[in-house]
């Protein structure tokens, strides 16, 4: 059997934005993921259906032993596989990439390191605070704040030779830092910020100084992952603050998805600041169409696509017979404006369904099996042309992307999200419908929102016109956002 190789793959401090293109195609081609806590989960979406994602946890508390690890990426690699370790920030930052290539090495087995954004210089630039400045540092150092490294570190050095210093996981050990910094002579006036998940719209920092830092994290319960700044260049934030500015900074989103395409609303949501998690994970399968079959469709006077991937289905299974588009005659018409782009980009004009006339004859195309269309749709002949499927892998993943702070907005786009969200979130063991009534809740449609006042829950917000623009519009302008 052929030998396998593995890729040390830095996966960036949170912001899936940070992701290397180098570290994205790694992941894309990927047979094995064995991935840390600290990531953003969102990048084990690029990865193919059938690539085995392994959770390693962290090694101090809910993970496989440093050990196991090793011996897992030399029997995946041994076996022929392409296996990616997805570090979170930079592998070779106390990413201890030193460890499992060694071990790899001594075992013969093939090896590339792809280096990471690391998370302090990540994290502090997101708090609006560079690492170097010509006027305020011109010397930066990273240190380790776990307990295992305490009595290793050169507390004199760090105090006379080093202007800016970041302490990697050192929040409960923030007393005993402070303690050694003053005591080997650094000014108890000396700015300290402490950042939480830096770089995630969940991001939360504390300002102070090295004489109340303390007190003010234990305020605010802050705890790790966490960055510890020290250093006069921290007076430079109250100028370079930029991502705690975005008007959707410290709000998070839960947003219910029904379809394999990237959601504009997530998308824009992420833009505006705001930390998202999209759940469920959808992937499609094509139906296989005889061409005689697809030429017969052609002869309808009218076609109706229920969804984005019934569009690319259809059309993909043209190209392949070599069937050409301009023999389509039929008046195209789709449920949504997401249908509607998705046929666009193909070259194709369509209609909302809400523009069809009664008259003439009706094909509907979707994603569904039969015997689940909506009858809302139409009274036509029906025809699936791909086959969605939640993505398993990712019901345990959910649990904890839901870890730390709670979710504050729940967001849907049609009543079918409405009952995936709930059934698949059971699956997950995650409490959808205690999370629904602590949360604000805000819908496309009134179609949606009449699905989830069915099920008990109190709608938030819901636009005068179904759009995502008008949604987004709304949660911007809500009191408190």
């Amino acid at each position: 059997m052929t030998k396998g190789k593995v890729y040390f793959v830095g996966a960036g401090p949170g912001d899936v934005g940070l992701i290397t293109v180098k570290g994205q195609k790694e992941i894309e081609k990927a047979d094995v993921i064995l991935y840390d806590r600290l990531l953003n989960p969102k990048l084990l979406e690029a990865a193919t259906l059938d690539c085995e994602l392994i959770y390693c946890g962290t090694p101090y508390a809910d993970g496989i032993s440093q050990g196991n690890i090793n011996e897992l990426l030399g029997s995946k690699a041994l076996a022929g596989h392409r296996v990616v370790r997805l570090k979170g920030g930079d592998p070779a930052v106390f990413g201890r990439v030193g460890e499992e290539a060694e071990s790899l090495k001594a075992q013969g087995i093939p090896f590339e390191v792809i280096p990471g954004v690391t998370s302090s210089i990540a994290a502090s630039m997101y708090a609006g605070v560079p690492v170097t400045h010509r006027d305020y540092g011109r010397s930066f150092a990273m240190v380790t704040g776990h307990d295992q490294t305490k009595k290793d570190i050169d507390w004199n050095g760090l105090v006379n030779s080093i202007d800016t210093v970041a302490f990697y996981m050192g929040v409960a050990n923030l007393p005993y830092i402070r303690e050694n910094l003053i005591n080997h002579g650094k000014p108890g006036n000396t700015p300290a910020l402490v950042i939480q998940w830096g770089t995630y719209g969940r991001q939360e920092t504390v300002e102070g100084t090295l004489d109340d830092i303390v007190e003010k994290v234990s305020g605010r319960s802050l705890s790790n992952p966490a960055i510890t700044l020290v250093g006069d260049i921290i007076s430079l934030r109250g100028k370079l603050q930029w991502f705690e500015k975005k008007p959707l900074y410290g709000q998070r989103f839960l947003v219910a998805r029904t379809g394999t395409a990237k959601s504009s609303l997530a998308e824009t949501l992420h833009e505006l600041g705001g930390d998202v998690i999209e759940f469920p994970k959808w992937n499609a399968a094509k139906v296989e169409i005889e061409e005689s079959q697809l030429i017969s469709f052609l002869s309808y006077d009218r076609i109706l696509f229920t969804s984005p991937e019934s569009v690319h289905g259809f059309l993909d299974s043209l190209t392949e017979h070599a069937i050409d588009f301009r023999r389509i005659s039929s008046k195209l018409y789709v449920i949504s404006r997401k249908s509607k782009k998705a046929l666009q980009q193909r070259g194709l004009m369509a209609e909302l369904k809400s523009e069809m006339p009664e008259a003439g004859t009706l094909l509907v195309i979707g994603d569904r099996n039969k015997d689940q269309r909506d009858p809302a749709h139409g009274e036509g002949d029906y025809f699936q042309t791909i086959t969605k499927f939640v993505d398993g892998r990712f019901l345990e993943i959910l649990p904890r992307m839901l870890d730390g702070k709670a979710v504050g907005t729940v967001l849907f786009s049609n009543q079918h999200s409405v009952d995936m969200l709930l059934e698949y979130g059971k699956q997950a063991d995650v409490d959808i419908e205690g999370l629904l009534n602590h949360a604000s809740i805000g819908v496309i449609g009134e179609s949606t929102g009449k699905r989830l006042k069915d099920y008990g829950f109190k709608v938030d917000m819901m636009p005068e016109e179904p759009s995502v623009e008008q949604l987004v519009a709304l949660i911007v302008n809500r009191n408190g956002f």
